[in-house]
């Protein structure tokens, strides 16, 4: 044989062995593959990557990802934006699921992670879904079934739904015009381990019920960062960012209005997020939250539980720090709703403002015990609108009418140079120091290092003068 033909063969066996482990596939206009349908969803390996390319008209499908990918060759579907960035658009009204894909919960999600044939296979690990605009997962809207049968979404559908993942990416898509934008599902404790990065969630909810949010989420350790969260659904009275999870992080995000901007309750689906050792223990900073006049609930934040069980409620530490709380209601807000008295708030370094003025700002609802450190806060503050069954250890914290924002109108809350909350930040909480403040939001398009000069300001965003900032890039501090 022939040192040619030796060598074509060995080619050859080199690209088999890649199909058989890691293959791309490109989806849409002029690609090889026109409709979502026609990728292998079922047989995906580690390392496949799946590439759905804008196009002109909505692609309306709907399926299901799963498959084990590992840390160095995840599973990866990707949108391909179009030529003035737009991302491909997943419409679940009047959608088709293939054929020859089957799953449970169809009427629960546009797109649905894990939790396909088989509710006995290890679940889906290592996928990252990036770069899509998944939208309308609710009724009215209907669709095709795996059998060709019409079919309607429920209620709670969402436009992307999570039965059951480990290790999961959703990075850079849009979720809206659905009962819940993102749904995730703890599975018995098999879901583990996601972040939710930068991902512009708004619009969602169903009109006159409290039950369907931007958000709602359970698993064993999860991230929220860089996120946009907007407004909901207009007549639609959920919250906002959802969860019960156990070990929950949420930084770097902006999230505005909802009944609730965080309602972070017990985890009543599993005894594996209560038993677990981190769900005493829920960080929250470098956040933007917005409270509009009239939206819902005048509670930003609830910590603790609300399925009336109160032994599984979260009995822990709420860390709130360096967050920026902005309430433009005419009346009164408040900043955190504490369950009972078993659970804390450890509230330092954070800007809490209210345009109406601190008269109509108070801490607490009622229960529950905090410590309120080294804030900025709007003067006249007080500790509970009605009687405070609780308690509040106040120390260290400024005053006044305006906390120096380059312009609250327009949302910049970045802060000028005379600004009182500059360089007034102290040391963190033990154990919030594994979790330091190391990026900013930056409006609407993700995050970006947070440089400090001196003492760190109070509130989301560092105020790092000029030339100062022109220094630390330039020893290479970014």
């Amino acid at each position: 044989m022939s040192r040619q033909i030796l060598s074509a063969i060995f080619t050859s066996l080199l690209l088999s062995c890649h199909a058989a482990f890691a293959v791309d596939y490109h989806i849409g206009p002029g690609q090889p593959l026109s409709r979502i349908a026609d990728a292998p969803w079922n047989d995906l390996r580690a390392g496949d990557h799946i590439f759905i390319h804008w196009k002109s008209t909505p692609y309306r499908e709907k399926w299901i990802v799963s498959g084990q990918g590992t840390a160095t060759e995840p599973i990866t579907v990707s949108g391909v934006p179009g030529p003035a960035g737009q991302l491909p658009v997943i419409d679940g009204r009047d959608a088709q699921t293939p054929r020859n894909i089957s799953y449970w919960n169809e009427a629960r999600g546009v797109l649905k992670i894990g939790g396909d044939l088989n509710p006995d296979e290890a679940p889906s690990t290592y996928i990252v879904i990036e770069n899509l605009d998944i939208r309308s997962g609710r009724p009215p809207y209907g669709f095709t079934d795996d059998h060709g049968s019409n079919q309607q979404y429920a209620n709670n559908a969402a436009a992307v739904y999570v039965e059951v993942a480990q290790h999961l990416t959703l990075r850079n898509c849009i979720m809206r015009d659905s009962g819940n934008g993102l749904f995730i599902g703890v599975n018995g404790g098999r879901t583990q381990d996601i972040l939710i990065e930068g991902n512009r969630i708004h619009d969602n909810g169903i009109e006159g019920s409290i039950y369907q949010h931007n958000t709602y989420t359970s698993a064993l350790g999860i991230v929220y960062q860089n996120n946009y969260l907007g407004p909901l659904r207009n007549g639609a009275e959920g919250n906002n960012l959802k969860d019960r999870s156990a070990g929950l992080v949420v930084r770097y995000n902006w999230i505005e209005s909802g009944n609730r901007q965080l309602d972070l309750v017990d985890g009543e689906d599993s005894a594996s997020v209560v038993g677990h050792a981190d769900y005493g223990k829920t960080f929250v900073y470098g956040n933007v939250l917005i409270e509009p006049d009239g939206a819902g609930n005048s509670q930003m934040v609830h910590y603790g539980g609300d399925s009336g069980n109160e032994r599984i409620y979260r009995k822990g530490t709420l860390y709130f720090y360096h967050n920026t709380v902005v309430s433009t209601r005419s009346g009164n807000t408040t900043l955190v709703r504490l369950s009972t008295n078993d659970e804390h708030a450890d509230i330092r370094n954070n800007i809490l403002y209210a345009t109406a003025g601190g008269d109509y700002l108070a801490i607490l609802n009622s229960a529950g015990i905090a410590e309120l450190r080294n804030n900025w806060i709007s003067a006249g503050w007080v500790s509970a609108h009605g009687s405070l069954s609780g308690s509040l250890d106040a120390q260290g914290n400024l005053v006044g009418d305006a906390p120096g924002f380059t312009d609250a109108a327009a949302q910049d809350f970045s802060l000028v140079q005379d600004s009182p909350a500059m360089d007034q930040a102290i040391s963190l909480a033990g154990p919030a120091l594994p979790h330091p403040v190391l990026h900013q939001y930056v409006k609407h398009a993700g995050s970006e290092s947070r440089l400090q000069v001196g003492q760190p300001d109070l509130g989301a965003f560092e105020r790092c003068p000029e030339s100062e900032c022109a220094m630390l890039f330039h020893n290479g501090f970014e």
